[in-house]
């Protein structure tokens, strides 16, 4: 892994072009991702057949786009009890805590008696991005699929991508059709998005597009923001390690091995402490675990990219340095870390103390592990359940709240030259029985303004 210490000659500048790096703008694959997104939308299903054959290197029909009822039973019966159970146990805590977020439906009265409020309906049809690849991210259907099915969602579209014999890895299968999808097709990457956001001959368009992916899908989801919805930008895995001395170099290398594997090779992983001994386990505990790994191959490409083992001067500089970085997911594994966690505001989700790993948000905590990453915390949440609700606002008067709130309406329309505006307030309470109407372009502020009476506002 890369180490950095306070005491570098270019320390901050090192630590600057950290936190100024994001692995979600690379020129380079939004202009690939621009043009997928545009042979899309001339081209359709051709565009995203094409695309399938070139990236994933399944020769597909049209007709096989979409998985066949009998394909989904035939995913059921392969799944063996230990799926079926770990599901299960997963889908608990998912569903309790996304319902529990649910936003409901509230109103009251406001000072003039009028009733306003909002009301929240589910999306009536979303698309949802499932990653494959190199990992069957069979948590990532769960962590997505349920919350739309809890909410309410009548359709619930779900793209994956296919292997070269078009085939989906079963399991998979199995958990995003258990989850609640309505439809699923097999298709990935940028064309994916662009098929959900701008419809094709066969997958029709969706209201909004939720999701993780790699660099690519993160570009398609920007690009097609404001003809589609989009949840957040959830790229590449990152963890970050805020520790002192009193935490366990066994843990964090565990950790930041674990979210160093996924495959991808922009994967993050920071451990920012201010303790030069910590620093020293964890660089030994790193070398001892690898090997041990399965897929050591992807971690040591990420570590060597993206690996970083940061000492600070104290650690009030390493909480302001988490801040800047914002990671996906933060682990606190400090003396008081609840304390400590109150002064992390940029951070996807923070995980405290040194029993509670990254990999258990991954999998069974509850909370959905579709989080922000490439320094989006700054200005994103995680994934939650009322983002697959329509918030509208409600408005509700009467005759005798309306006259107590028309003066107002028609000295806003006179400042702002819009006297169409004040008469469409003013014409409900201001023409008494048996008047003339106004004559046609009278302005607002050559009407009689209605008199404020106080005491009515009140």
């Amino acid at each position: 892994m890369n180490i950095v210490r306070h005491t570098d000659f270019n320390y901050a500048e090192k630590i600057g072009k950290l936190a100024a790096q994001s692995s979600l703008f690379d020129p380079v694959i939004e202009q690939r991702a621009r043009g997928i997104i545009d042979a899309v939308r001339s081209q359709g299903d051709a565009s995203v057949l094409e695309l399938t054959a070139k990236f994933d290197g399944a020769q597909l029909t049209a007709e096989q786009l979409r998985i066949t009822t009998a394909e989904l039973m035939a995913a059921s019966l392969k799944a063996d009890a230990n799926l079926r159970e770990a599901f299960e146990f997963a889908n608990r805590n998912i569903s309790v805590f996304a319902r529990r977020s649910k936003r409901k439906d509230w109103s009251i009265r406001n000072a003039q008696g009028a009733r306003v409020g909002e009301k929240f309906d589910p999306f009536t049809r979303v698309g949802i991005y499932i990653p494959g690849g190199t990992a069957p991210l069979v948590s990532t259907a769960l962590m997505t699929i349920a919350l739309a099915r809890i909410v309410g969602c009548r359709e619930i579209v779900v793209c994956t991508p296919a292997g070269a014999s078009g085939e989906i890895n079963p399991a998979l299968l199995f958990a995003i059709n258990r989850a609640g999808a309505t439809e699923i097709y097999r298709i990935g990457g940028a064309q994916a998005i662009a098929a959900m956001a701008l419809g094709t001959e066969s997958v029709p368009r969706v209201q909004k597009v939720f999701g993780p992916g790699n660099g690519y899908v993160v570009a398609a989801k920007r690009l097609l923001f404001g003809q589609v919805s989009i949840d957040l930008l959830p790229g590449p895995s990152e963890v970050l390690v805020l520790a002192d001395v009193s935490a366990n170099p066994r843990f964090i290398a565990a950790d930041l091995l674990a979210q160093a594997e996924h495959g991808s090779g922009h994967e993050r992983v920071w451990l920012v402490t201010p303790s030069a001994k910590l620093i020293k386990a964890v660089d030994k505990e790193i070398a001892i675990q690898m090997p041990t790994l399965s897929r050591r191959e992807f971690i040591e490409r990420a570590l060597r990219n993206n690996g970083w083992l940061i000492q600070t001067k104290s650690l009030e500089e390493s909480i302001q340095l988490t801040n800047r970085l914002a990671p996906e997911h933060c682990e606190v594994m400090t003396r008081n870390p609840g304390r400590i966690s109150q002064r992390i505001h940029t951070a996807g989700a923070i995980f405290l103390g040194p029993w509670s790993p990254t990999v258990l948000g991954d999998y069974v905590a509850g909370p959905s592990h579709t989080l922000p990453t490439g320094g989006c915390g700054k200005s994103f949440a995680g994934l939650t359940v009322d983002q697959f609700q329509r918030r509208t606002s409600l408005v509700e008067y009467t005759r005798g709240s309306l006259k107590k709130s028309v003066a107002y309406v028609q000295r806003f329309a006179e400042l702002e030259g819009l006297d169409a505006h004040a008469r469409s307030a003013a014409i409900r309470v201001h023409i008494r029985r048996g008047s003339k109407p106004w004559p046609p372009g009278l302005r607002a502020r050559s009407m009689e303004l209605l008199p404020i009476d106080q005491s009515e506002i009140k």
